[in-house]
């Protein structure tokens, strides 16, 4: 059996038309015979192209203000007839219904139409069916015809098309339909999640994918599935690898708590922040950042809350960084910047996240709102009979910030609005302590007066009592401990006061 085809007609049904025109002439040169309707078949006329209305082939006209028009026998029957089916070419015959090689679709842009904030009934306009119909009834006979299913395929058809003088092979048809099917799948999913209230379901969908240098390893494939040009402009430098885009989304996460506060910089790595500084200017904010953890910042990435000016971006170029991320660049700052060829230079757009996230577990997905709440003076509680004095206050919801976004289990030390160390990852809290106090003793910081942060409740005062130890006087942490007790009577007797939240905040 041949399986190369040489198309002799076409059914072109778009929603935008750019880049259509170079096709139709194409399919003319050719010599096949195009069916159209609508705005399409308009378009067509007008490139001076003979074109044969549907409704022609079909001897109705379009009817409900245009949400019925290629719905037909007459337009399915030709595509979904199997040509080597003789009782399929015989009802062709007997009801005149032309065979139909190739179907072109652009379909309604319903996603744009939510995101315009659209009236619902605006909204509801745009869920195409006669096109989704044609993409299905195309793709499933793909033995016979060809489907193109979004302008974003309209330059490797042409280009099929230039190449093979109109023909096409059963392999070429047959990734035409997946595309297809992956184009009518992410409609579905579009439409299901804007409808979707009640139904207890997991729909994801993205059309735009990057494929990485490699995944977490050089022996790993990597993918990312998503628009980053949303988020992001990128400015400069290499193409961002898996790894950085982990850190990335931690440093975009992070610095989000901070948008509206004076200049904070931040210096993550391996999605934990390893320096983080508030202050009057960005310079000294990305100083005091960098002081906090030196060695670990090498390599890492950087974000902040504020335009980079030239003298921050002096500094920034004397440390090795994978990133930097900002809302916005000096054009000397970016000059400086751009001094090292591979360094990733990125302006945060102000665009909202996903409220939701999600991650692959064992042969399914784990599914959770994303931890939105951010710990504040109207919901907390203080335990015990010192309470914190201003400057401490501040610090402690500083830290709190930090914590909620560092890996479990952790302990952040703060003071003047300045990252000292943190505890990240550990599988006791008693040793993500001692790790932040240690690292906070290595890089000469003075403990006298600091804060502590828990991302969760103490089991028993041994955390209160080191923190004390160490010149510690104020913590927030939780609470809803069965023996908060004995920590609370722990601060109590040593002039601590400690702030319970309600609210834990692990992160794994």
């Amino acid at each position: 059996m041949n399986t190369t085809k040489k198309a002799k007609t076409a059914l072109i049904s778009v929603f935008y038309k750019n880049g259509l025109a170079p096709i139709v002439q194409k399919l003319n040169e050719l010599g096949v015979v195009i069916y159209s309707t609508g705005g399409t078949e308009l378009f067509i006329k007008e490139l001076g192209i003979n074109v044969i209305p549907v409704e022609d082939l079909t001897s109705y006209p379009s009817i409900l203000g245009g949400r019925v028009k290629t719905l037909h026998p007459k337009v399915f029957g030709g595509i979904l007839a199997r040509r080597e089916n003789e009782n399929d070419l015989s009802q062709l015959n007997e009801y005149a219904i032309p065979e139909i090689d190739i179907v072109i679709v652009d379909l309604y842009p319903f996603e744009k139409t939510v995101l315009s904030d659209a009236l619902e009934q605006d909204i509801i306009e745009k869920i195409d069916i006669g096109g989704i119909s044609l993409i299905r009834a195309a793709a499933k006979n793909f033995k016979d015809v060809i489907c193109v299913s979004s302008m974003n395929q309209y330059h490797e058809f042409m280009q099929l098309m230039t190449d093979s003088n109109g023909e096409t092979t059963i392999n070429q048809r047959k990734n035409f339909a997946a595309k297809a099917f992956a184009v009518s799948s992410h409609y579905d999913s579009a439409i299901f999640n804007y409808l979707n209230k009640n139904e207890l379901a997991f729909r994801k969908s993205f059309d735009t994918v990057s494929t990485l240098r490699y995944g977490e390893n050089p022996h790993q494939k990597g993918y990312f599935f998503g628009d980053l040009n949303a988020l992001f402009d990128k400015l400069h430098g290499k193409e961002l690898s898996y790894n950085n885009l982990l850190d990335v989304d931690a440093a975009v996460n992070l610095i989000n708590e901070f948008k509206n506060d004076e200049p904070t910089f931040a210096i993550l790595k391996h999605n934990n922040a390893c320096g983080l500084a508030q202050r009057e200017t960005l310079k000294q904010a990305y100083l005091d950042a960098l002081a906090g953890d030196p060695t670990s910042a090498f390599g890492g990435v950087l974000i902040s809350n504020k335009e980079i000016d030239n003298e921050t971006a002096s500094e920034i170029h004397k440390l090795f960084c994978e990133v930097v991320i900002a809302p916005s660049y000096t054009n000397e700052a970016l000059e400086i910047l751009k001094g090292k060829k591979n360094r990733i230079i990125l302006i945060h757009k102000n665009t909202e996240l996903p409220k939701t996230n999600y991650r692959s577990a064992l042969n399914g997905i784990l599914f959770q709102d994303k931890d939105n709440k951010t710990d504040n003076a109207n919901e907390i509680n203080i335990s015990t009979l010192k309470e914190p004095n201003t400057r401490e206050l501040e610090d402690l919801f500083f830290a709190s910030k930090i914590c909620k976004h560092t890996k479990s289990n952790t302990i952040v030390l703060v003071k003047n609005k300045q990252l000292f160390a943190s505890g990240t990852g550990q599988t006791s809290r008693v040793d993500a302590l001692n790790q932040s106090i240690t690292k906070a003793n290595h890089f000469n910081f003075n403990l006298e007066g600091a804060v502590m942060a828990s991302d969760a409740f103490f089991p028993f005062p041994d955390c209160v009592e080191i923190a004390n130890i160490a010149g510690i006087n104020a913590v927030i942490q939780p609470g809803g401990s069965i023996k908060d007790q004995l920590s609370i009577d722990y601060c109590n007797n040593h002039k601590m006061s400690m702030i319970f939240t309600g609210t834990r905040h692990f992160k794994h």
